[in-house]
């Protein structure tokens, strides 16, 4: 079996073969902003061609493409201005930030690489059980969870860091001016949902796909291009008709699956899926597949059950009968 190949590996030579550059690489990059060379675009271009064919060319999905600049009252309805964010923490020694959760998932990974596997499980578990910013933090200090850069335990309280690009419309930098870079495709969707259905006459089942940027303020950008602060994202909301969601769910969670396979080729033993624990708000069902990358399982596509919450919640807020 060949070695797997590394990141640093990958990175190399994605550089010196015109498919992916850093961003700004002139004036010393930019962290978490890549460009896309000649043959970069090349690639992109294929994949999204042939996720737009397995989505669109069906008589039951049409495509949008919605404005990254919206409405604020659209995050607000979402539910993204108050609840979009990450548990952020800083080791005051190394004056490095982290995303929480994710310094203890890397630490109980390494505790395992070490033959810990008991530890490893003690720390995973308590992951899963907590629900707030202070159970985040016992965990740390509980397990003396070193910062990977000082090594040093001296950790500020963990707090709430909003993901949202904030920016203003006008001349005038005031808070009535205030707009948003959407962190997410799916909106755009949900608030055109009675345009497409009007003009195209559809009627659930149906569904709606994009393409297009979305960008996330990420406490850490890593992996290469797999987090990122502006990235593109292939999305179709598939609405149905009530009662028949998990019939839906289970078609498209193996629809999904099978294009992974079958169309593009992927070997299934690098691939998997992954239930989620726990749920988004919006959601009443939601899995995961994952892709096995060099730096370990990665996300490369969410199937989740929205329920009605956000037609709902855009139902309530704009007044307007979706």
């Amino acid at each position: 079996m060949a070695s797997p190949t590394s990141l640093d590996a990958i990175l190399s030579l994605s550089k010196r073969k015109g498919f992916v550059y850093q961003s700004s690489e002139i004036y010393g990059g930019l962290n978490g902003c890549w460009d896309f060379g000649p043959l970069g675009v090349e690639l992109l271009r294929n994949i999204k061609d042939a996720w737009w064919k397995a989505m669109t060319y069906r008589t039951d999905i049409v495509g949008i493409d919605s404005s990254i600049l919206m409405h604020p009252r659209v995050w607000e309805a979402s539910g993204h201005l108050q609840q979009f964010s990450d548990p952020m923490i800083d080791n005051k020694t190394s004056k490095a930030r982290h995303r929480a959760d994710n310094l203890i998932e890397e630490y109980a990974a390494r505790l395992r690489t070490k033959g810990k596997t008991d530890q490893a499980n003690i720390v995973e578990t308590a992951l899963q059980a907590a629900t707030t910013n202070e159970d985040l933090h016992a965990i740390i200090v509980t397990h003396a969870i070193p910062d990977p850069v000082s090594g040093t335990t001296d950790w500020t309280e963990v707090r709430n860091f909003n993901l949202m690009f904030k920016t203003y419309v006008g001349p005038v930098e005031d808070v009535s001016n205030t707009v948003y870079l959407r962190p997410e495709t799916a909106q755009g969707i949900f608030v055109n949902f009675k345009n497409v259905m009007d003009s195209s006459r559809m009627k659930p089942p149906f569904g709606i796909a994009q393409i297009g940027k979305s960008f996330r303020n990420e406490i850490n950008t890593k992996n290469f291009l797999f987090r990122t602060r502006e990235f593109e994202q292939m999305e179709m909301q598939f609405f149905v008709k009530p009662g028949t969601e998990n019939e839906w769910f289970e078609y498209w969670r193996q629809a999904r699956w099978d294009w992974y396979v079958d169309s593009i080729g992927i070997n299934p033993t690098h691939l998997h899926r992954k239930p989620h624990e726990k749920l988004a708000h919006y959601a009443a069902a939601a899995e995961d597949i994952e892709y096995l990358f060099p730096f370990g399982w990665g996300e490369v596509e969410g199937i989740h059950s929205r329920t009605d919450f956000d037609l709902g919640k855009h139902q309530e807020f704009s007044g307007k009968k979706l």
